[in-house]
């Protein structure tokens, strides 16, 4: 039985950022780090969280699934950490939940597959229903785009995600003409251009993780397709873009509640705050690493609003936090953040904002 957290303004507060330093995400990994940081500093500096001051403990969430959740499971079983956050895929949330729902509060900041309903568990990530569809219909409407062909790695995320996509194609008068998965860590992407080529697709709808989508997106480009096909990511950062260099990006675009480039005021005064802390030469920070940023703010949220940092006293009181963030006006509904979502073009190494979802 883990110890009980004490809510009386002593001692440290210890949260387990879960992060991937390896592996096909591992890419993001810096900036995922850089921005929690970057949260924390900003919460200590107004009082910390309770009145204690708040630390992060990094565990790498790029590591195989259960060795994550036995890392974190045993963090939270000595009292350790007092509550995890971070970015990882959802196979490593399959695997954290059963180790450590209900015992702490939990803030899975990726965009994901949705449905997560964990008492316990809040979730900062976008998520398809909000963003997928709006997406495709505008690609629709805008390019003309009919004939869809799914690209993913294989494993719960892109699964679901594939599933709810033709749903959404078939709204928008389309028909997804393929599905290909391979695994995470694939180097080679011959066969999987090739059967996007021979089923006609005008659209690849691309559900690959960081190192991954940077291979594809060089693969592709380099076979041509980007002439005549474009893609649409969910899970598409400025990070990526500079893995995959600017030959790979024309026809390439993404959906997201955040950008780097995003020209709104709160965002444009987190990427200062960020430049100044961390130096204009430290890793980007798109949506992937700032959803870190605000799985820390919204944890200490919570915990404000409940006065306490039991599981319970969160849940109760999930439907009245909201905050500012670099995302504008944020604000819980049930245990998901509901914010703005926007399509953007790359641009080389950049995203270029077109349109709010």
């Amino acid at each position: 039985m883990r110890p009980a957290p004490s809510d009386d303004g002593s001692g440290t507060l210890l949260l387990a950022l879960v992060v991937p330093l390896q592996g096909p995400a591992g890419v993001l990994g810096p900036s995922c780090e850089s921005a929690a940081r970057l949260a924390v500093e900003e919460v200590n500096a107004a009082g910390g969280v309770l009145g204690r001051e708040v630390r992060l403990v990094t565990v790498d969430g790029g590591a195989p699934p259960a060795r994550v959740a036995a890392e974190v499971g045993t963090l939270v079983s000595l009292g350790a950490v007092d509550g995890v956050v971070g970015w990882h895929t959802s196979a490593v949330r399959q695997a954290l939940l059963p180790r450590i729902a209900g015992r702490v509060p939990y803030v899975y900041t990726a965009q994901y597959e949705g449905g997560e309903r964990t008492p316990g568990v809040f979730l900062t990530g976008e998520t398809d229903v909000a963003q997928l569809l709006p997406a495709m219909r505008l690609l629709a409407e805008a390019a003309g785009v009919r004939r869809w062909c799914t690209v993913g790695n294989d494993y719960v995320w892109p699964r679901v995600t594939a599933r709810t996509a033709r749903a959404y194609v078939r709204e928008c008068g389309g028909r997804v003409r393929d599905e290909v998965f391979v695994p995470l860590g694939t180097e080679g992407f011959g066969p999987v251009l090739r059967q996007i080529e021979r089923c006609e697709a005008d659209a690849v709808l691309m559900l690959l993780v960081g190192a991954d989508a940077a291979r594809f997106n060089r693969a592709f480009a380099g076979y041509g397709l980007h002439q005549r096909c474009l893609r649409l990511s969910t899970h598409m950062d400025e990070n990526i873009l500079l893995a995959t260099g600017a030959d790979g990006t024309d026809g390439l675009w993404a959906a997201a509640g955040f950008f780097e480039t995003l020209a709104t005021a709160e965002s444009l005064d987190f990427g200062a705050r960020h430049a100044a802390r961390f130096g204009v030469h430290a890793p980007v920070v798109g949506s992937l690493g700032e959803s870190c940023f605000e799985g820390v703010r919204l944890l200490a949220a919570l915990a404000e609003r409940a006065r306490s940092l039991e599981v319970r006293a969160m849940c109760a009181v999930g439907d009245a936090v909201s905050y500012e963030g670099p995302r504008g006006a944020v604000r819980l509904r049930g245990n998901h953040l509901a914010q703005r979502l926007y399509l953007a073009r790359a641009d080389a190494f950049d995203f270029r904002v077109v349109a709010q979802l």
